[in-house]
This record gives C-alpha cells, sequence and structure tokens, in this order.
C-alpha cells in the first residue's frame, strides 16, 4: 500500500538525516552542473504545426531573406525638440554614425539607412518608414538571424553601444524588437525572494518558530533548484517557452512550500501526541505525505492535458512546469522528513503565537499546552457547524457570488499585449512610443505576406494593389523576391496596433477575401505571418481546443478523485465547485486587465487583451492546485466518516480540523503568486493574479463555505459508490480506504461505503 511505502520512506529518511540531505545537495549540484554543460536558454516560438502563419514561415525560410530570423529597432530622435533630421546636419550625421555602428556589432546581417534614404531625397525615406512625415522620427531596422545562432550577449552588446551613444550623440536613441523579447531576463529573481520573504513571515506566525519556518522554506528552495535546472537542460534538447521558468518558480514555490507545511503541522501533531522524531515523521509523511502525492498527481495530470491543444511551446511549457511539481512532491517525502529528523525535538516546542496557533485534532484539544489553538478550532467548528445548519441560503449565496464574479468572462477578447504594455521606465515601451507617434500604431506590429508566385507573372502586381487597398492596411514596404526561389515577400503595416481586436479582424479578411481575390485559382499561394498574425492563429487555437481541455482535465481529475475517496458525488461536487472557482479567477482577470479596474495597483499602466494562451494554461494549473486543498480536505472528512459514520460530523470535525492549515496554505500561495503579479511584464502579472485569485477564492468562498454547505445538503449520498463499481476500482496504491489508516500505525477503523 501507498501508505506503508511513505511510512518507510519517511520514517528511514528521518533516521538518517544527513545522507538524504546529503543526497540532496549531491543532486542540486549535479543539476546546476548540467545545466550549465547541456542547458538551453529558453526561447519562444509562437506558431503551431498547420497555421497560416507557420505556412507564412515556412516559405520565407525556403526563400532565405532572412526575415525569419530576429530583429530589432533602434528608434531616435533629435535632443533638440525643434530640430528635424531634415533640415540639422548634425542630426543626419549622428544618425549615419549610429546606423554605421549597430551594422558593425556581431551576428547583424545588415540595417536600414534612413540617413542614406534622406541624401538621396526626404521623399524616399518617408515613403520608405524609415523616418517619420515630420522628420522628427527615424528607425534604424536591425536584421538578425534566427534565435539559435544568437545568444543574450548580442542583445547586450545592442543595449551598451546604445548607453555609449546616448552619451556621445545629440540624439535620444531607444530600442525594441523581439531580441529583446527573447534575450530579456524573465521577471522572477526579485519576485521569488519577495514570495519567499512573505511565505517565511506567514509559517512563522502559524508555528512560531523560526526552525519550523525555516524547514519548508528550505525545502522549496532546494526543490526549486533541481526542478529549474532540469528545466535549462530540457531547454538544451527542445525549445522552451522564456515564462516556463517564471510559471515553474511561481508554481513550485507554491505547491512545495503547501506540501511541507501540510507533512509539518501532521509531524507537530504527532509530536505532541508523545511520539519521538523519526516515528513523528514516518507517520506524518504516511499521512499527510498521501495526499501530497495525489494532489501533486492531479496537478501534473491537468498541466500534461495542455498537449491537447496541439501547440508545441504549450505542451513543453507544460512539462517544464511538471518537472519542478513532481521535484515538489518528492522533496516533501525524502527531503522533508529529513529535515525533521535532523531538528529532532525541538520542533515540539513552540512560543506563544505558535501555541495559539497550532491545529488541534478533534477529540484531543485540551493536551498541554493547546487551550488557545483548541479555542480557535473551536471557533472553526462553531463556524461549519453553523453553515451546516443554513446550507441552503450560503450554498445559494456563494455560488451566487462566484457566478456574479464569472460574468466579465462574457468579454474576454484574447490577444497579445505587446511592448506599449510596459511600464515606461523600459527603453522597449518608449521606442514603442515613438514609433507609434511617428508612423503609426501599426508600424509596431508589421505583417509579412510570403507568396509563391507559381509562374505567374502578374500576381504579385495584383497582391500588393489589393492588399494596399484593404482599409486596415496603412501601407505595404516594397516587394523583395528571391531569384532563386520566385517566393515574395511583402511587409505590410496595419492601420492598427498588435494588440488591437482590429488588427486580428484585418488578419482574417486578408485571409479570407483579400489575397484568395488577388491570386485567383491558379497554383500560386500566399500567406499571412510575422508575429501579430502568429499570436493572433495560436489565440485561436487555444479557444478552440481549451473545451477539449476542460473535458480531459475533468475526465481524468474526476477519475483520481473517485479512486481516492471512493465515491460518485464527491469527485462531481469537487470539479463542479472548481470550475465556479477557476471562472470567477478569470472574470476578475478582465475586469483588472481588459477594463482597467484597480490596475494601478499592480502597476499596470495600460489596459491590455489576456495573453491568448494563458486562459488554457491557468485553467490546468489552478485546477490541479485547487484539487490540492480538495484532496487534503475531503481526506480528513473521511477519516472523521470512516471513524464515526456521521456525515454531519465527519464534515464538522473534518474541515474545522484542516481549516487553519488550508488557510495559512492559501495564505502562502497568495502571498507568492502576488509577488509576481507586481512584475513589469504583464504575461507574469496575469499568472500571479489569475493564480492568487482563485486560491484566494478556492481556500475561503469554495473550502470554507461552498464545500460543507453541499456536502450537507448531499448527506450519506457524499459516500455513494455502487457495488459493481466498487468491485471494479482498484484499492491500496490508488485508492484511500480503511486499510490505509491501519498501515500508519493508527487504529483500523470501520469501512463504510454506501451502496
Amino acid at each position: 500500500m501507498l501508505s506503508k511505502a511513505l511510512l518507510r520512506v519517511g520514517a528511514s529518511a528521518a533516521r538518517h538525516p544527513w545522507r538524504v540531505i546529503a543526497a540532496w545537495l549531491v543532486a542540486a549540484t549535479l543539476a546546476v552542473l548540467a545545466a550549465v554543460a547541456f542547458g538551453g536558454r529558453t526561447a519562444d516560438s509562437m506558431t503551431a504545426p498547420g497555421l497560416d502563419s507557420q505556412r507564412a514561415a515556412e516559405l520565407i525560410e525556403r526563400a532565405g531573406t532572412g526575415q525569419e530570423g530576429m530583429t530589432a529597432q533602434v528608434v531616435v530622435t533629435p535632443l533638440d525638440g525643434g530640430a528635424t533630421f531634415f533640415d540639422d546636419d548634425g542630426a543626419r550625421t549622428a544618425l549615419t554614425r549610429l546606423q554605421t555602428e549597430v551594422k558593425r556589432l556581431p551576428h547583424v546581417l545588415g540595417t536600414s539607412d534612413p540617413a542614406g534614404a534622406l541624401g538621396a531625397g526626404g521623399d524616399t525615406a518617408v515613403r520608405g518608414g524609415l523616418v517619420s512625415a515630420d522628420g522628427r522620427i527615424a528607425v534604424v531596422r536591425v536584421q538578425y538571424p534566427d534565435q539559435s545562432r544568437l545568444s543574450a550577449e548580442d542583445l547586450d552588446a545592442l543595449v551598451g553601444l546604445g548607453d555609449r551613444l546616448r552619451a556621445e550623440l545629440p540624439l535620444r536613441v531607444e530600442m525594441g524588437g523581439n531580441l529583446f523579447y527573447a534575450f530579456s531576463d524573465p521577471d522572477g529573481g526579485v519576485s521569488e525572494l519577495i514570495g519567499l520573504l512573505a511565505a517565511a513571515a506567514i509559517l512563522f506566525l502559524a508555528f512560531g518558530s523560526l526552525v519550523a519556518a525555516a524547514l519548508p522554506i528550505g525545502m522549496a528552495v532546494f526543490g526549486l533548484t533541481v526542478g529549474v535546472a532540469t528545466m535549462t537542460v530540457l531547454a538544451g534538447v527542445t525549445e522552451v517557452p522564456t515564462f516556463a521558468p517564471v510559471l515553474g518558480s511561481m508554481v513550485g514555490l507554491g505547491v512545495g512550500i503547501d506540501y511541507a507545511l501540510f507533512v509539518l503541522a501532521r509531524h507537530r501533531e504527532y509530536l505532541a501526541r508523545g511520539l519521538g522524531p523519526h516515528d513523528a515523521a514516518g507517520r506524518a509523511v504516511a499521512t499527510a505525505g498521501r495526499p501530497v502525492v495525489f494532489a501533486g498527481g492531479t496537478v501534473v495530470v491537468s498541466i500534461l492535458g495542455l498537449a491537447v491543444a496541439n501547440v508545441p511551446f504549450m505542451t513543453v511549457g507544460g512539462v517544464a512546469v511538471s518537472i519542478v511539481v513532481l521535484t515538489m512532491v518528492l522533496a516533501s517525502v525524502t527531503l522533508l522528513p529529513a529535515f525533521l529528523g535532523a531538528a529532532g525535538p525541538r520542533l515540539a516546542r513552540a512560543g506563544r503565537i505558535g501555541r495559539a496557533l497550532q491545529t488541534a485534532k478533534p477529540g484531543r484539544l485540551a493536551r498541554r499546552d493547546g487551550v488557545a489553538g483548541a479555542a480557535h478550532a473551536a471557533g472553526w467548528r462553531r463556524w461549519i457547524g453553523h453553515v451546516g445548519r443554513h446550507p441552503v441560503p450560503y450554498a445559494v449565496g456563494a455560488a451566487g457570488l462566484l457566478l456574479t464574479a464569472t460574468l466579465p468572462v462574457l468579454g474576454l477578447r484574447v490577444g497579445l499585449p505587446d511592448d506599449g504594455s510596459l511600464p515606461r521606465s523600459r527603453t522597449e515601451r518608449r521606442a514603442y512610443d515613438l514609433v507609434a507617434e511617428g508612423f503609426g500604431p501599426g508600424t509596431n506590429g508589421p505583417l509579412v505576406i510570403a507568396a509563391d508566385p507559381a509562374g505567374d507573372p502578374g500576381v504579385l502586381d495584383r497582391l500588393v494593389g489589393a492588399v494596399a487597398a484593404d482599409p486596415g492596411i496603412a501601407s505595404v514596404a516594397p516587394t523583395h523576391v528571391d531569384r532563386a526561389t520566385g517566393i515574395a515577400t511583402l511587409v505590410v503595416f496595419p492601420t492598427t496596433s498588435p494588440q488591437d481586436k482590429a488588427t486580428a479582424d484585418t488578419i482574417a479578411r486578408l485571409r479570407s477575401g483579400v489575397l484568395p481575390t488577388a491570386i485567383g485559382h491558379g497554383p500560386a499561394r500566399a500567406h499571412v505571418g510575422g508575429a501579430a498574425a502568429s499570436l493572433s492563429d495560436v489565440g485561436r487555437r487555444t479557444s478552440q481546443r481549451l473545451p477539449v481541455l476542460v473535458a480531459t482535465v475533468l475526465a481524468m481529475s474526476f477519475l483520481l478523485l473517485m479512486l481516492v475517496f471512493r465515491s460518485i458525488l464527491v469527485p462531481l461536487k469537487a470539479v463542479l465547485l472548481n470550475l465556479l472557482s477557476i471562472g470567477a479567477a478569470y472574470g476578475i482577470m478582465v475586469a483588472v486587465f481588459q477594463w482597467g479596474w484597480a490596475g494601478a495597483l499592480i502597476g499596470l499602466e495600460a489596459t491590455v487583451p489576456i495573453v491568448s494562451f494563458i486562459p488554457m494554461f491557468l485553467f490546468a494549473i489552478l485546477f490541479g492546485l485547487s484539487m490540492d486543498y480538495e484532496v487534503f480536505l475531503l481526506s480528513r472528512v473521511r477519516e472523521e466518516y470512516l471513524r464515526t459514520g456521521d456525515n454531519g460530523t465527519a464534515i464538522v470535525e473534518g474541515v474545522s480540523g484542516t481549516a487553519r492549515i488550508i488557510t495559512s496554505a492559501a495564505l502562502i500561495m497568495v502571498a507568492v503568486f502576488l509577488s509576481f503579479a507586481v512584475a513589469d511584464d504583464p504575461s507574469t502579472k496575469m499568472f500571479g493574479l489569475g493564480l492568487a485569485t482563485a486560491i484566494f477564492i478556492d481556500a475561503t468562498v469554495v473550502r470554507m463555505v461552498l464545500v460543507p454547505a453541499t456536502m450537507t445538503l448531499l448527506g450519506r449520498t457524499n459516500w455513494w459508490l455502487p457495488k459493481w463499481l466498487d468491485r471494479v476500482l482498484p484499492r491500496g496504491p490508488v485508492g484511500t480506504d480503511d486499510t490505509d489508516a491501519g498501515s500508519t500505525g493508527e487504529a483500523p477503523r470501520p469501512r463504510l461505503v454506501d451502496r
């Protein structure tokens, strides 16, 4: 049985703590060394098989025009606000020097030459989109090879050159482009530190002991080191998206500290009963570790469900985050009991705050130093009993509140927050604003049309004319034709910004009407690509596949919970309530990011659409995390039900017995996730706020109101399981039944399964 295996593992780790700690030190060292030797950098390939933008990228790559590589842009304007590049020789000379020095940087394939175009005639520069019509803003476009041949050193070289030229030239110099997006350090370092400090403070309040507070933090740091290093090694084998390390750190810290908190709380409970540290650690891992394994498995299953989207970067990102979660589960049942064994009996002693906040087990509330803890647990029992006496109004009221919070989802709009969403302290944002001011908002998100004329000499002229005539297109750059393949590329600039819904409408109109009409029925073909088109395509695919993901995750989670709790209605209730909390989190995200409600509190300077892949990612992660609390809470409720056979008593004692730990665990997760919500990147903000909101709702409205209310209404049918299904379902390693209680050293309990 799983409990017996966990009992042996936990007790052995506690008896030989330094061996286990040394093994983890070696594992962490080897993981870091492997990351340094074989690891790769994260990269973003926002494409997927079968998308029109992917076909455009394939044509561009065949043509070898270089437009499939990375780009950057250097945006400049004279420091003298009244000067223009048309009439200021000094500014034009400075622009020439800047373009020349940028061109000399390593790996730069070429640059545009606005100063040279001005020398040939001002109209040429304006028509080429190199100098604004008023002559105040110029753009040097920089072409790099594909990302596999570049590194962060290329970005550092460009930024360093900009810093030097700002001091030497009479120009204001700002920079942007996808080179910054690919190689800027992802948000996370400061956020992780803030999250750890907040978690440490909550743990100290929960346990009143620096030693007890330090153990979960230490375990989480070990696990995060191994998990993120392994993720880096994975990046050397395949393309891991840039958000994966940040998201992995966010989720890893949250679940790692949470899992450790549950095991540590049960360990201290056993110490208070008089057990020795080694036996207490073993039993804590056998009892609390079992739901940790199930909860971690649920998180991993939910995240791996992202594969149904058929979007490679999401699948790989899910695998990367799952590695961190699995590492935290392993650390919780091996490294943490080693820490507990090394700490010895000191964990049984707590200060006044710790004693007041200890979780007391029902029936043993009057133990020594437990009076304050007993009073607090009694308060939770009174609340749960009150909800149980009035289940209908509480169930209806809580469900109504969550449904109201979900309503903004009806206005959800997916897209990509561009550089215009960044703080004005970032050079990318300032470059974005200058380009939008001088050339129009669509210049920040050009579309690239790749066309294969297939021997039709007039198709390109028809294509250019039709595209230029579309009301959503501001201008079309000169066509580039590859002589060897005949493939042509047209860079076109929409009238609207990359994140504007009108841009997505323009892309759809080009594909459905403009291009097919211009090409006709011949063999020629044309596809719309570029970053804006790729993200629009990915957003549409994820929206189409989200129902499939939801159905898959719900089915797998229902099956897992049915195996764990030997019930039909308990898993059904769990998935429905989790859907409510996730829906409310989506609604709050729409209100904050799209409507701007309270956006200033997290440093959001402009409204933005929801990043196209975030709703799917959030659903997978949140459903798994919310199942954590469901497993922990219902495990205790089922214990009480097996002990007493009374549904009402089991609900009151089970929910109140876990309320303080769930509240502390939720506070830790919320603190960790909110620390990421103040990052610069809007995507990181969305992940942080979405996760924090859902966990807060789940641990308060759902766990402390809806769960006891609905379980009271269902009565003994909570544990109903058909006879034929009871015989079919496996036991022991998968299921949770009365034999598990005996395997931990507890007195056997009667097995009660309602028919």
